[in-house]
């Protein structure tokens, strides 16, 4: 025996992008890859999903068999994606509004589930002169921040950039620009969004299956909008304010530990608001939100 390695005994290393049919398709370093699961992995009913880090033998010319799961870093609920690390918070400068709450609620989700938020404020070119402010006072608060219009291509090389290496979700209203935006940054991909409802907490594309598009300049995108369901993940109350980028470096400056920020005496954020350096809407967001988690916690 010349003890030799044949090239179907090395494992291959890629990500999934999709699952179709009992297929795979895994994109590694010679494309991309049709492949099945190994066969413990359907007795065991493991679970894999788009954005996954597996390896894999070539068993064919582009043709693979699964053959482990890597840990993931990160996994989205509703879509069911992982390994997403940045999520794009589209809002827009004019029609609709910009919906703050939900902007809110959206950047405690992106940090809540361990990924890195963007803010990307769309429609410059038409921009009304009361939301103009907006992206300043946000990257003011310590979050990215993006100016971008898709009509014109303001910002779009900055946010092609801001996509590579990455693993992102785009949310938001609809109407805001997400499928403009992935048009722009690659024309002839169109990203599928659906209506977030406000009200139901859930989006038109939450049984569809999920799939990964690679981008011409690099990184990946789901083709289904992120947080699909607008409900604050499982979390203690006291945890609340370190998603509130400005609240986190005054809540070891409060009298007591366990300050939540309401009346308590002593309270730096409190303070902050009432001098201006925290903007009321966020501190009235965070006390609507807190309730929320109060009220979870009782069904823990």
């Amino acid at each position: 025996m010349s003890g030799k390695i044949s090239e179907k005994d090395i494992l291959k290393e890629g990500i999934l992008l999709k699952g179709v049919g009992g297929f795979y398709f895994v994109k590694g370093d010679g494309g991309v890859y049709q492949c099945r699961l190994r066969g413990r992995f359907r007795k065991e009913e493991k679970e894999v999903l788009p954005g996954d880090r597996v390896k894999f033998r070539e068993v064919a010319p582009g043709q693979g068999v699964i053959e482990d799961v890597l840990p993931r870093k990160t996994k989205l609920e509703r879509p069911p994606v992982a390994n997403v690390d940045q999520v794009i918070i589209v809002m827009s400068l004019e029609e609709p509004p910009p919906d703050l709450e939900l902007l809110d609620r959206l950047l405690v989700l992106s940090l809540a589930n361990g990924t890195e938020p963007l803010i990307c404020w769309n429609k410059a070119d038409t921009a009304r002169k009361d939301f103009i402010h907006l992206p300043s006072l946000y990257e003011g608060l310590g979050y990215r921040v993006l100016v971008t219009s898709a009509k014109t291509g303001e910002g779009i090389e900055s946010l092609r950039e801001a996509l590579k290496g990455h693993i992102s979700t785009f949310a938001g209203p609809s109407g805001a620009g997400k499928s403009s935006l992935l048009n722009a940054i690659q024309p002839g991909l169109n990203l599928k969004t659906g209506e977030v409802s406000r009200k139901l907490g859930r989006g038109r594309h939450t049984t569809r299956q999920v799939e990964l598009l690679m981008l011409d300049a690099g990184g990946m995108v789901a083709d289904t909008p992120g947080f699909s369901r607008l409900y604050l993940p499982e979390m203690k109350r006291e945890e609340l304010a370190g998603y509130f980028l400005e609240m986190e470096p005054l809540r070891a400056e409060c009298r007591f530990h366990s300050c939540l920020h309401r009346a308590e005496p002593g309270c730096k954020v409190r303070e902050a608001v009432e001098e201006g350096l925290i903007p009321r809407h966020r501190y009235e967001h965070y006390l609507k939100f807190l309730a929320e988690v109060i009220e979870a916690e009782r069904s823990y």
